[in-house]
């Protein structure tokens, strides 16, 4: 941090340099200007995004020093801020004549090119200048040229690109960040895994390789695979937050909930709360039927984000696992009155009324989720599911003909039709769907026999079932 005396010093240095710069401007200066001082004052008026008096300025650096490589630089940058594009590279063709090997030229170049939309040549003069650059330069060229094949959308040369850096430098920080997510976005993880293999062989304690390598296994679901190497990066950088969040989602892949738990516990020591880690550790202890504590956390989470309707829906969820349909009533209600055009949460309210015998505001429910969703099948199941619990079987028979013209005809409406024909006295008609609906789809047989345990014992269901289990 600079002091107090320091900055002063500084501003008044700016000031008595604007000074003199005015005075040599007016022709009433009797001593020349160094060079770097006419690029601060350049820097300063182009900082204050006043364009015109830094190209002013420009223009006067040059009459004094008309080789003056730097000013023409900073010229051409002025420029192209202003999207002059064309002015911004003539000025770095007269620069190149005292200078054409400048880093920052090429990068500009390359920019200017990309604002002209220009992305194949801006590619193309980037893969020509790396040639003529090493080391850390080079880095910067090749790093460029990934982000200008991602707006090429060439993904595959944004990926081998990168390998090339980390070819360079293995420690590369932003080559190793960007790769990780490369190497899943192109469906390259196997080519991934052996890259930072061949990196943790040669250099153990890299902990981001570590990490990339965890990451590339877990896409490929080798889940036990990707905790060992998170493990590694872990024991090299106790901090890598990261590590810990992506070990706790594999353990829950492998439903290992309490070690999934202790890698969530270590990430809440190491940073911030965060929305996603406690209700991860809540779904978690859902897993482990503790639905206390599921609810402690998922109020964790709802407390660092109040409008995230998914967290109350999951509050509810746990009510209703332990059949408080009052409390999960109330959840559902908070979650949809935050997603107001959510048919699942119509139908989890629905759900719960009808068990609490609260039948006529359940339908509604229903009728609410359908209207909302009329294309979903689950949608018109719940509502025919609950017309036929109220006995109403008519205007179920009536519904389910609605749905097939929302939805096709679906085994499942064929075996409510059943029931609810059944129901009505309607033997024969309800045999006749029982046996379509079987010839669609006998997997699904148990929609019908839940219903209603009585149908089981009429020997012409039995011997229907029968015929069809035998087929």
């Amino acid at each position: 941090m600079f002091d107090d005396d320091y900055l002063e010093d500084e501003s008044r240095s700016l000031e008595e340099l604007l000074q003199r710069y005015e005075e040599v401007k007016q022709g009433n200066s009797v001593s020349i200007m160094d060079e770097e001082d006419f690029e601060r004052v350049i820097e300063y008026y182009f900082q204050n995004n006043n364009e015109e008096q830094a190209l002013l300025a420009c223009e006067i650096a040059r009459t004094y020093y008309p080789f003056s490589a730097a000013v023409l630089l900073i010229k051409a940058e002025i420029l192209t801020q202003a999207q002059k594009y064309g002015q911004a590279l003539r000025s770095l063709d007269d620069m190149e004549q005292y200078d054409n090997h400048n880093l920052d030229a090429v990068l500009l170049r390359s920019d200017i090119m990309l604002g002209q939309f220009k992305y194949d040549q801006a590619a193309l003069l980037l893969e020509q200048k790396s040639k003529e650059f090493e080391g850390k330069e080079l880095i910067e060229i090749l790093l460029e040229l990934s982000d200008v094949y991602d707006e090429c959308e060439e993904f595959d040369a944004v990926f081998d690109t990168l390998k090339r850096v980390i070819a360079i430098d293995r420690r590369n920080e932003e080559a190793l960040q960007k790769i990780c997510f490369w190497g899943e976005f192109t469906n390259r993880l196997e080519e991934s895994v052996v890259l930072h293999t061949q990196l943790t062989d040669d250099d153990p304690y890299n902990a981001l390789a570590w990490f990339n390598l965890g990451a590339a296994l877990q896409g490929l679901k080798l889940f036990e695979k990707s905790i060992d190497a998170y493990e590694y990066c872990v024991a090299i950088d106790e901090k890598f937050e990261f590590a810990y969040r992506n070990m706790a989602d594999a353990y829950m892949r492998l439903k290992w909930y309490e070690k999934a738990l202790d890698a969530l516990e270590k990430h809440l020591e190491i940073s911030k709360p965060e929305d996603v880690i406690y209700e991860a550790m809540g779904f978690c202890w859902e897993k482990q039927k503790d639905f206390p504590k599921a609810r402690h956390y998922y109020r964790q989470a709802s407390q660092l984000s109040p409008q995230d309707h998914g967290i109350f829906y999951k509050i509810g969820e746990t009510y209703s696992r332990e059949l408080q349909w009052d409390k999960a009533v109330k959840a559902y209600s908070v979650a949809l009155h935050l997603d107001k055009d959510n048919a699942a949460y119509c139908m989890a309210i629905g759900n719960c009324l009808m068990e609490m015998d609260v039948k006529s505001e359940a339908l509604v429910c229903y009728l609410n989720a359908v209207r909302l969703k009329p294309g979903s099948k689950t949608t018109w199941i719940a509502l025919i599911r609950g017309l036929y619990m109220t006995g109403h079987y008519e205007e179920g028979l009536t519904q389910v003909e609605v749905a097939k013209e929302h939805c096709g005809d679906k085994a499942d409406f064929r075996y409510f039709q059943s029931a609810l024909l059944f129901e009505l006295g309607k033997s024969k008609e309800a045999l006749l769907q029982l046996d379509k609906a079987m010839t669609m789809s006998i997997a699904r047989l148990k929609t019908f026999t839940s219903l209603n345990t009585e149908y089981m014992r009429r020997a012409a269901v039995t011997e229907l079932i029968s015929k069809h289990k035998k087929k």
